[in-house]
């Protein structure tokens, strides 16, 4: 069997039966699953992979989005990703893991791994403490929700991220996430995502552009250029974002072997071929190659490649990229130029698009013949683009009317933007009482 299929039905395994309650288990060592039967590693090699993967979100999501904004919102930005990864890391404790992935029904996981009751116990496969698994899962958690505020730094209240924060990930993330990767009804339709191109950047792409309309434009657009405070930062925290993808997509095979290699050079090439093909179309449209060009192309090109990366090959991997340089450049200028939705760092456009397009690429270049790693038994080209059509139908579905209807409550709850005065101001001061920056 081919080491893409193999990867892919490692993430679809279910896990092993829950042990005791959370009371006893909450006391039982770390240590107590069978290390004989623990791949060393393969561990090591996930550890550091969920580091890597929270690497993206602190701070590399933070300073890529943070040199976007206007210097006056800088820490509101580094604020969003900070409270987002701490509400995030408690929910998996308390049942987010559990309703993920824990044993359940085919729309969402049980409580039987709430507070991780028996994970201390569990391997998981191939050979890894299911400790460790838990650990990799929760950083995709905390990064999806994060990668949302693009949508809309900058007039928010601090109030209304965090209540969207919580209800977001309990009422979007973990049922999709059991979907596709818990044994849910995608994974039973044989819809694959290696490494979220559904999970993590269709939800967050549909919810962004929801969220973006609802509500509303930043003061001044779209006739005011509103332009990046800090495209250094923006680089910096774009390179951050490029090395920690190979956690992302490399650690999704979850073993030290040739699929993660794999995945991780298909990532390289998506991303170094997306990149010069958005900064090519710019610089011929525009006479002048821009930094925030060249790396927003990566990004796309990262995000594109991100469900397929370990079921292509080398070129379908350089095709992926010069796809999603082309087709995210042109959706960014529609949506704000014709649309004027004010998607002010471009989620939907970027990651949204780009993690569509790249889960439906996976039935065409993973076949053998593109130089891909073929299908699981049974599957076609034709049935697996069924099974990916019917994976990002739904969950564009899902997402936008879930979305939809937590903004419709905190409206009510929270409030949605801050007022006209402190929006001026900016959210550094008006809402945290600090400054990124001294001047004078």
């Amino acid at each position: 069997m081919h080491h893409s299929v193999r990867a892919a039905r490692r993430r679809l395994a279910f896990l092993l039966p829950a042990a005791p309650a959370f009371l006893l288990a909450a006391s039982t060592p770390a240590w107590a699953a069978d290390t004989g039967a623990i791949d060393a590693g393969n561990t090591a090699w996930v550890l550091i992979a969920s580091a890597l993967v929270l690497f993206m979100t602190l701070p590399g999501l933070g300073l890529f989005y943070g040199g976007l904004v206007r210097a006056r919102n800088l820490l509101s930005v580094l604020m969003h990703c900070f409270v987002i990864c701490s509400i995030v890391s408690v929910i998996w404790l308390l049942y987010g893991y559990s309703l993920a992935f824990a044993d359940g029904n085919s729309l969402l996981g049980g409580l039987s791994k709430c507070f991780l009751a028996g994970v201390a116990q569990g391997i998981h496969p191939p050979r890894i403490p299911e400790y460790v698994f838990a650990l990799f899962q929760m950083t995709f958690a905390v990064i999806t929700p994060a990668l949302i505020i693009g949508a809309f730094p900058e007039r928010v209240r601090f109030s209304f991220v965090v209540g969207f924060t919580v209800l977001w990930v309990t009422i979007v993330y973990l049922p999709v996430a059991h979907w596709v990767w818990g044994g849910g009804w995608l994974a039973q339709r044989g819809t694959i995502d290696f490494a979220g191109g559904i999970v993590v950047h269709t939800t967050a792409g549909i919810s962004a552009l929801v969220a973006a309309i609802m509500i509303g434009a930043r003061r001044g657009f779209p006739h005011s250029l509103i332009p990046p405070h800090s495209p250094g930062l923006t680089m910096a925290g774009g390179g951050m974002l490029w090395f920690g993808w190979f956690g992302f997509n490399g650690g999704s095979a979850l073993a030290a072997d040739g699929s993660a290699a794999a995945a991780i050079l298909a990532t390289q090439f998506a991303a170094a071929a997306a990149s010069l093909t958005w900064m090519a179309i710019e610089w011929l449209r525009a006479g002048k190659p821009t930094s925030i060009g060249l790396v927003t192309g990566a990004i796309a090109g990262l995000a594109t490649i991100t469900p397929a990366s370990g079921f292509v090959g080398p070129a379908g991997a350089l095709i992926i990229g010069v796809v999603a340089g082309t087709v995210c450049f042109y959706v960014t200028g529609f949506v704000k130029q014709r649309l004027r939705i004010d998607d002010s760092l471009d989620v939907f456009a970027v990651h949204g698009v780009g993690g569509m397009v790249g889960a439906l690429l996976v039935a065409i270049l993973a076949a053998p013949a593109l130089g891909g790693g073929g299908y699981a038994s049974g599957m076609t080209m034709g049935r697996q683009f069924v099974a990916q059509a019917t994976g990002v139908a739904g969950v564009a579905v899902w997402s936008a009317v879930a979305t939809f209807l937590i903004i419709k409550l905190l409206a009510a709850i929270t409030g949605l933007r801050v007022d006209a005065e402190a929006e001026s101001d900016g959210l550094d001061l008006a809402t945290h009482g600090e400054r990124a920056y001294e001047h004078g």
